[in-house]
C-alpha cells in the first residue's frame, strides 16, 4: 500500500434548496482520506447521499462548503475545463448501467475516454486489447454491444473506465442489475484489478457481498460517515 493519500475530503457538505426556500442537507461536514491504492465501499440505506458523495469526488458535482483534495488538487477550486480533465485524465467511472456506445464495437467503447485527449495511438490501442484480455473479453473486441451479455457489458465498462490509467475508480452500484453469479465474478474482477493496476478503487454498493471483499468499509447514515468493522 501507498503511503500517499489520493483523496481527502475535509468537512465536505452538500445541501439542495427545495420548495418555500427550505435546504435539505444530504451530507454534514464530512471529513475522509483515502490512501492511494485501497478498495474501499460505501454503504447505507437508500436516500442516504450515497450517490451524492461519490458525484462529488468524482468531480461531477461541488459541495456546498469543504473541499475535496484529489491527487493534491482541491476540486472545489478548478474552472470546468479544468475538472474536465481530471474526470478525463485521473477519474474512471463504473455505473449501474453500463451506458456503451451500441454503434461502435466493444473496443471502440474501451477507447472512447482516451479520444477526448487526442487520436489514439499504438500504444493505448494495446492497452485496450490488454484490458479486454484481463476482463476475459478479447475474442469480443470486434463485437458490438448487443451481441453481448449484461455481465460482459459491463465488464466492458470497466475496461474503458481504466483505459486512461486513472488513479482513481469509482463504481456506483456495479452488480446492481446483474445475477448473483456474474455478481460474484465481477466481484473478483474489481478485486483483481484493483490489485493489478494498484488504483485506487471507491464503490457505493448494497451487496454484502461486494464490501465484504473491499480493504474498509464506510457507512453513510444521516449524512455523516463511519467506519464499519470488516473480517479482513
Amino acid at each position: 500500500m501507498n503511503d500517499q493519500n489520493i483523496l481527502e475530503l475535509n468537512r465536505v457538505s452538500k445541501t439542495y434548496s427545495q420548495a418555500r426556500d427550505a435546504e435539505a442537507t444530504v451530507l454534514s461536514e464530512l471529513s475522509l482520506i483515502v490512501p492511494a491504492a485501497q478498495a474501499m465501499a460505501i454503504v447505507g440505506p437508500s436516500g442516504s447521499g450515497k450517490s451524492t458523495l461519490l458525484n462529488l469526488i468524482g468531480a461531477l458535482d461541488t459541495p456546498t462548503s469543504g473541499t475535496v483534495r484529489l491527487d493534491g488538487k482541491d476540486l472545489t477550486s478548478l474552472k470546468p475545463n479544468q475538472l474536465a480533465a481530471i474526470r478525463r485524465d485521473k477519474i474512471g467511472f463504473v455505473f449501474q448501467q453500463h451506458h456503451l456506445l451500441p454503434q461502435c464495437t466493444v473496443l471502440e467503447n474501451v477507447l472512447l475516454p482516451a479520444l477526448a485527449g487526442g487520436a489514439v495511438g499504438p500504444e493505448l490501442s494495446a492497452r485496450a486489447a490488454d484490458l479486454l484480455g484481463q476482463v476475459n473479453l478479447a475474442d469480443r473486441a470486434d463485437d458490438h454491444p448487443t451481441m453481448l451479455s449484461g455481465g460482459e457489458r459491463q465488464r466492458v465498462a470497466l475496461a474503458r473506465a481504466l483505459i486512461n490509467s486513472p488513479a482513481l475508480l469509482l463504481a456506483d452500484e456495479p452488480t446492481g442489475s446483474l445475477d448473483r453469479n456474474t455478481s460474484e465474478s465481477l466481484i473478483e474482477l474489481l478485486v483483481e484489478l484493483n490489485r493489478n493496476e494498484a488504483t485506487t478503487l471507491i464503490v457505493v454498493t448494497h451487496s454484502p457481498e461486494l464490501a465484504g471483499r473491499m480493504d474498509r468499509v464506510m457507512e453513510l447514515r444521516d449524512g455523516s460517515l463511519s467506519e464499519l468493522e470488516t473480517a479482513q
